[in-house]
């Protein structure tokens, strides 16, 4: 309860200055600049994204120089790691040394590990600015790495450029306390429909760590491309990753590079989801091998874009022993808690089948040491104790299937909020957007972040929400372009979903809040659509 007041009472303070700022224009709110740095103003405290829970603005801005340096608790290697993170994104733009050392001092940028900080839970941090220093506190080193976050946006948007930019590089004064709404903050890439390769995931990582987005949720098989290389069944990949949508290349990733990307996210504290859809959207595997056939007879590759056809056969035993290799062989390399094992649109597959062959693979994940996650369509069967189903259903999806997963939600299945009309990425923003689909409407930037998670969908209880999840797929997506210019600016707010309290959502201001991240997109290279709805900087 306590817990439960001191929150309400950090929502209290961050809603006030939320209006401070809105009255106060472009003005910086109790950021002084730092003596020197002549007329240039600092970004007002906490006009970040996502916003932060409590935001306290007042005293002198703390200013980077070319004596600055990262201070990290001699024996902390986890600060350390933060800390070289944050000097890498520091020292092109910046053009400092900013040394980073196990040397204590009151001075610099200082990024504290904290026993005694058990209150900001396992992703929360304290930040504190003032003239001599920006300190960041946090319990574990996911916080540090968040806390680096807002560090990065609280800082001229040159800073994310490559090459040497002039100053000054002002922090607001003040004290932000900061720790998420939901643990579940995900963002999913289809990699089976057309194939990214790992540099372009990794490319997403990094645009998805400036967010405190923490879940990474890979869709590695589909009717068009299998994509993890599984030694007990090569061909999945040499063959059945060999072609996507149009009939190009395709790919898959060897499980060294599957590491290297597991990896990669987990240094940008992100948890890698894999998911094997199933029992349908298996044309790729039915074609890699016959025997996965109820009739013995292999399909031909296909490279369309229809749903529902495709379905493992139920009542053979190979089937099983098919999942049960795949699953194991995908639980040892990835270190994370969960696997998505798909079962969305089996429209091939009876109910009675549905329901056999759920029960029967729930079990093989959990032999493994992984949790399930599914589509909501799971909850037509017998979710596992503890499992997670993802809720993609519209406004429009029938009051039958919403009772239905509300029903396991009330028996203690977490759910993870994915409406399609509100969070899938490639719906078109209107008529004219020239990637995507529309199969669940046009979603602007409004529509994809006016909305409350915790009560969504009609009982549900708020308890049992555990978070949100941006799908991206990639029917019409084949660059790292076309992907960003689909997941910007809607991304961010999906983020903010995730990660702020409710009482911070607030249109209105939100939207002034996105609007200047557009500098910040600009100097990372992102292309972005330019929604009408958003009152983006001049020039």
């Amino acid at each position: 309860m306590r817990q439960q007041q001191k929150q309400r009472r950090r929502t209290a303070r961050l809603f006030g200055s939320l209006l401070l700022v809105a009255a106060a224009g472009v003005s910086a709110v109790g950021a002084a600049p730092s003596p020197g740095a002549g007329s240039a103003a600092a970004t007002p405290l906490g006009q970040v994204v996502p916003a932060p829970a409590s935001v306290a603005a007042g005293g002198p801005a703390y200013e980077i120089t070319s004596k600055t340096r990262i201070r990290v608790e001699k024996d902390s290697k986890e600060a350390r790691r933060v800390a070289d993170y944050l000097a890498g994104v520091l020292r092109p733009s910046t053009g400092y040394r900013l040394p980073v050392t196990g040397q204590g001092g009151p001075d610099g940028i200082r990024l504290e590990l904290s026993g005694r900080a058990k209150d900001l839970g396992a992703e929360g941090y304290r930040l504190v600015s003032g003239r001599g220093s920006v300190t960041i506190t946090a319990h574990k080193a996911a916080g540090l790495f968040h806390g680096v976050q807002t560090l990065r946006q609280q800082l001229p948007a040159k800073v994310e450029k490559s090459s040497r930019q002039t100053g000054p590089w002002l922090v607001a004064g003040g004290t932000i306390e900061d720790s998420p709404r939901y643990g579940y903050r995900g963002a999913m890439l289809d990699v089976s429909r057309h194939f990214f390769g790992v540099d372009k995931v990794k490319r997403y990582i990094d645009e998805l760590a400036l967010y405190k987005v923490n879940k990474l949720h890979l869709h590695l098989s589909d009717d068009q491309g299998w994509r993890i290389a599984i030694d007990s069944w090569p061909k999945l990949a040499t063959y059945g990753g060999s072609t996507q949508v149009g009939g190009g290349q395709g790919g898959y990733f060897t499980k060294a590079q599957y590491k290297e990307i597991v990896q990669y996210a987990a240094s940008r504290y992100l948890e890698v989801i894999p998911e094997i859809d199933m029992p349908g959207h298996t044309n790729a595997a039915l074609a890699s091998y016959a025997e996965l056939n109820c009739d013995g007879v292999a399909p031909p590759l296909y490279t369309g874009t229809n749903v529902g056809f495709s379905s493992l056969c139920v009542n053979k035993d190979r089937t099983y022993d098919f999942v049960d290799d795949v699953i194991r062989e995908l639980a040892a390399i990835t270190p994370g808690k969960y696997l998505h094992i798909g079962g969305d649109e089996a429209h091939s597959t009876s109910h009675e089948d549905y329901v056999t062959f759920m029960d029967k693979v729930q079990p093989i994940v959990a032999k493994y040491g992984k949790t399930v996650i599914g589509w909501h369509q799971l909850t037509g069967a017998t979710p596992a104790k503890g499992a997670l189903a993802q809720y993609w259903g519209l406004d429009g999806t029938s009051a039958a299937e919403k009772a239905q997963v509300a029903a396991a939600a009330q028996k203690g299945t977490g759910i993870v909020m994915s409406p399609a009309d509100r969070l899938y990425l490639d719906m078109k923003y209107n008529k004219d957007t020239p990637l995507g689909l529309a199969w669940a409407g046009y979603v602007e930037v409004q529509r994809s972040y006016d909305w409350n998670p915790g009560s969504y969908l009609p009982g549900v209880p708020a308890s049992a929400v555990q978070g949100v999840e941006a799908p991206l797929w990639s029917e019409t997506l084949s660059t790292s372009a076309q992907v960003e210019y689909m997941a910007f600016p809607r991304l961010p707010g999906v983020a903010e979903l995730g990660w702020s309290p409710e009482a911070t959502h607030d249109w209105n201001t939100y939207k002034v809040r996105l609007a200047a991240q557009a500098p910040r997109w600009d100097a990372l290279g992102i292309g972005y659509y330019k929604s009408t709805q958003v009152p983006w900087p001049a020039g």
